[in-house]
């Protein structure tokens, strides 16, 4: 028979066990919670955002509200130079988005340019362009990601364009990710113009990676191009001129007076806060959460942008 006195130890035992278990199950509030990615953004440090070269920014007029394009030189620089005098030209003011595919792309420019007896003239601006599908990686500051891509040896960023690299033939080339805008051709690779582009507004397409010239990404007001109404399958092509979205205007941020210009900036891809944001996302720490990914995904990483306070 059990002495009163280890009947009175075990249970004092347990309770010591029972106490210190839920001590253990209850977190510290000492410690505070992690951040979370729209916290780190709001609290970066000014030296953490960018402000766009005007020269390399479109500003695309539709009724529902502006797009702001920043161009990528450093990728596509035959193309973005074509870009440039087709906004100076005014080329695509009237135009219009006349092909708009589901989980796809919408696609501007001029819906009548397969015919030449009605098409648009280009002008002052070259008919013919290369193809610009990738460039040198000696030529590229590169950000990588520590994730696995499927499409590539590695992702990253460049100047904050969502990048990939192959290791073999030393490339690295602009990612189909939300957002990127490309230029549209033909058959032939060296068929662009950069009269017809398009932005992402599905699902990644990365298929496309390397088979296109990628020439910049929207970085304000994409829901004005992603909000709009579907074309018709199978490739989202509006069959009535009447169904298009006109486009009041695209003109260069440069052509405009300082005071006309939205005080854009963007967060440095190569930046302290964007890594660390980059981890709140992959691993998500808060309280819905119960099982951190341990993975990102490079189309899955938002590249923020804000309007910069008035000093």
């Amino acid at each position: 028979m059990s002495s009163p006195r280890l009947l009175l130890s075990t249970a004092l035992l347990a309770l010591s066990l029972t106490t210190a278990t839920a001590q253990a199950a209850e977190p510290d509030r000492n410690t505070p919670a992690p951040m979370t990615a729209a916290q780190i953004i709001a609290a970066a440090p000014a030296s953490a955002w960018r402000t766009p070269d005007p020269d390399n920014l479109l500003y695309m007029q539709l009724p529902g509200g502006l797009v702001v394009i920043e161009l990528a030189p450093q990728f596509a620089p035959r193309h973005v130079g074509n870009i440039r005098q087709l906004a100076r030209q005014g080329f695509w003011d009237g135009l219009s988005v006349y092909r708009v595919q589901d989980n796809f792309v919408a696609q501007f420019g001029d819906a009548l340019a397969d015919d030449p007896a009605i098409a648009r003239p280009l002008g002052a601006a070259a008919t013919a362009l290369p193809a610009e599908f990738e460039v040198p990686s000696s030529s590229v500051a590169f950000t990588a990601l520590p994730d696995p891509d499927g499409w590539s040896d590695a992702a990253g960023f460049v100047d904050g364009f969502a990048a990939a690299r192959d290791h073999q033939s030393a490339t690295t080339w602009m990612a189909h990710c939300y957002g990127m805008v490309g230029a549209g051709r033909n058959n032939a690779p060296d068929s662009s113009q950069g009269a017809e582009l398009y932005v992402v507004i599905g699902q990644a397409p990365r298929n496309l990676d390397r088979n296109m010239s990628a020439v910049g990404r929207v970085i304000h007001g994409i829901e004005h191009l992603s909000a709009l109404p579907r074309g018709p399958e199978p490739m989202g092509f509006y069959p009535q001129r009447s169904q298009d979205t006109p486009i009041a205007s695209i003109q260069l941020a440069s052509s405009l007076p300082p005071e006309q210009r939205l005080p854009l900036q963007v967060l440095r891809t190569d930046s302290a806060s964007f890594a660390a944001a980059t981890e709140a996302r992959r691993n998500r720490r808060d309280a819905f959460y119960q099982r951190p990914a341990g993975h990102i995904d490079l189309c899955n990483i938002p590249l923020p942008s804000r309007l910069a306070s008035a000093p």
